[in-house]
């Protein structure tokens, strides 16, 4: 059996040397050829490929873009899979070996990648390494062949692609109205999928990736060709390539269901279920369904799950009651014209332990303020004043919305952007004119909301919540991990999942050194901007006190 590696190149003499100097040490020679396009550089490069005789390469006498280049390679390749390798990796122990044994492990798989250190769409790791020398060792270390780190993915990136010839022969090559180049990985692991085969990430392999280096030397133009190119892509497929692909690991963070147990889950919404298929790696047993608007983006999550093109306001469920155990709305209610009722409508499809996961953008959020105080209100292509939003959300509101829909507890995440000092003196400022205890809402982004159905559901939470206040509060008392204790409070109090009236509670009963842990504790609420002073905490626990019964 052998492999095609297909690189292509335009410049960038030294990175190429060092990109097939790495193929010839770490892959075996009779397991491979290595076919070189050259795109008509002008530094060196085809004089040293002429001298190289264990490369087939093919010489262009213009720049014919990235597409067009690979795919010159694709048709002569001999291989029983082809390889398209960007010229800028290095390749490392065992790559090509593992990537082989997870493409020809199921007949359904029909293209691989490797993870990296520099790649989009949650390909890269986390790597420690300085120097290429270390890089190899940590590849060394890392590259070991594990079945159980295989994931199916719904795109890969073409930084490394490994394409079984008969997936290449069904689904052609690629498509050349994305040159120069951009979104032709995209749109060809698109084909692969709708052509019935499985794309899978290689968790258990590492190659080294410098990272665009060709389009970066030009950023402006960069992005000009990723705008005119993301245009070209959503004429061809009728939806827009990053939105519909996002995986929402914010959310998931809210599953707490066993993974070895089955459940239910649906997802309004879906776009091409990419969200749907990362909860299929983390739960095997999950059943998966799902609405999606754009009938073109729900034919791709079709391939995935058990999913619907409907109007969610409009749409006649054809689930029984009591059936869901999840049902999620990831940046969708804001998009409805009465998304108050589709919650109220959905309710009673959830199991009596059942939830809903929402993310919501806070229309409080400082930089609508300044816009507005600065007479803008200027709708975008995205973000928070998103031309298609419809409604538009505080967190008092958010909390109303759920509430009245019949929810019985929430549990708030808060998604808070990197600021300025200039930016956090306007939020101070803000809170002259309104409440210090509106700088958290002033400061969020976006909010992450669980809606547990149940009330007994929620008052185990509660318990939960109760014991890892009286934890961290002990911790303080004893002086022990203080700093990271102190702001643990501050975050929940901000979320709102402890009250003032539940420090008190703790104080008055399980604290020992009150004085003291009370100073700490307003200390760190001062800092975090929920009071001014000791003296206001101090009132605030009063009055939570008497208002809970305490």
């Amino acid at each position: 059996m052998k492999t095609s590696i297909v690189i292509l190149t335009f410049n960038k003499l030294e990175q190429t040397k060092v990109c097939i100097e790495s193929i010839r040490q770490h892959t075996d020679k009779d397991s491979c050829e290595m076919i070189v396009v050259d795109n008509c550089s002008t530094d060196g490069t085809v004089e040293w490929l002429r001298e190289q005789e264990d490369l087939r390469v093919h010489y262009n006498d213009y720049n014919a873009g990235f597409p067009k280049g690979c795919n010159q390679g694709m048709q002569i390749a001999a291989g029983d899979s082809v390889l398209l390798l960007n010229n800028d990796t290095i390749v490392t122990p065992n790559w090509l070996e593992q990537l082989l044994q997870c493409l020809y492990s199921d007949d359904r798989i029909g293209a691989v990648g490797p993870v990296t250190n520099h790649a989009s769409y949650l390909s890269a790791i986390p790597v420690s390494y300085g120097t290429l020398e270390e890089m190899q060792k940590f590849a060394q270390s890392y590259n070991r062949s594990n079945p159980a780190k295989w994931e199916e993915w719904i795109k890969l990136i073409g930084f490394c692609l490994l394409i079984k010839r008969e997936v290449m022969e069904r689904v052609g090559l690629l498509d050349e109205r994305f040159s120069p180049g951009n979104y032709e990985d995209e749109d060809y692991c698109l084909r692969i999928r709708k052509d019935g085969y499985r794309l899978m990430l290689c968790k258990d392999t590492f190659i080294h990736h410098f990272g665009s280096t060709s389009f970066n030397d030009d950023s402006s133009r960069f992005m000009a060709l990723l705008m005119q190119n993301d245009k070209k892509f959503v004429e061809k497929w009728g939806f827009s390539p990053a939105y519909s692909t996002f995986i929402r690991n914010d959310l998931l963070v809210f599953l707490d269901h066993p993974q070895t147990e089955p459940l239910r889950i649906l997802e309004v919404g879906c776009a091409c279920g990419a969200t749907l298929l990362e909860i299929k790696n983390r739960y095997p047993q999950a059943e998966l369904y799902g609405i999606e608007l754009n009938p073109n983006a729900a034919s791709v999550a079709a391939l995935i799950a058990d999913v619907t093109d409907q109007d969610i306001e409009k749409a006649e469920l054809r689930y029984s009651r009591h059936f869901f155990d999840y049902i999620i709305f990831a940046d969708v209610l804001e998009h409805l014209n009465d998304p108050w009722s589709v919650l109220k409508n959905l309710l009673p499809y959830l199991k009596e332990d059942g939830k809903m996961l929402a993310s919501i953008p806070n229309v409080m959020h400082y930089s609508l303020i300044h816009s507005l105080l600065s007479g803008y209100w200027t709708y975008t292509d995205s973000g928070l004043l998103d031309r298609t939003h419809l409604r538009f959300f505080t967190f008092h509101e958010i909390k109303n919305m759920f509430r009245d829909a019949g929810f019985q507890m929430l549990e708030i995440n808060q998604v808070i952007l990197n600021t300025t000092n200039e930016q956090e003196q306007f939020m101070k400022e803000l809170c002259k004119f309104s409440s210090v205890d509106l700088y958290s809402q002033y400061n969020t982004y976006q909010y992450l909301i669980k809606a547990y159905k149940m009330e007994s559901t929620g008052s185990k939470k509660d318990k939960h919540l109760q014991q890892k206040l009286k934890l961290l509060m002990r911790r303080i008392e004893q002086n022990f991990e203080m700093e990271d204790s102190r702001n643990t409070i501050v975050h929940m109090l901000s979320n709102g999942e402890v009250s003032y009236g539940d420090i008190g509670h703790i104080i008055n009963n399980d604290i020992i050194g009150k004085e003291e842990t009370v100073r700490l504790l307003a200390e760190a609420c001062c800092d975090g901007h929920l009071v001014t002073s000791e003296a206001e905490f101090l009132r605030r626990i009063r009055e939570d006190t008497i208002n809970d019964g305490s």
